[in-house]
């Protein structure tokens, strides 16, 4: 049980950090929104989605 709560937080990490990478990004802001909306209503999938597919900051390079 202990690793599920690790395990819990770490999605929770990861998935703020898409959502500032979401927001700080150039992308228009119907797209920020549903990138957002995506990554808060399927957290695991959603974050998998868009680091293959999303926006990125606008000083990121990956």
């Amino acid at each position: 049980m202990e690793y599920a709560g690790i395990g819990g937080v770490i999605v929770l990490a990861l998935n703020i950090w898409a959502i500032i990478s979401i927001f700080s990004s150039g992308a228009t802001v119907g797209s920020k929104v549903i990138w957002t909306l995506l990554v808060l209503i399927l957290p695991v999938i959603g974050f998998v989605i868009w680091f293959f597919a999303g926006p990125r900051a606008a000083g990121s390079h990956a």
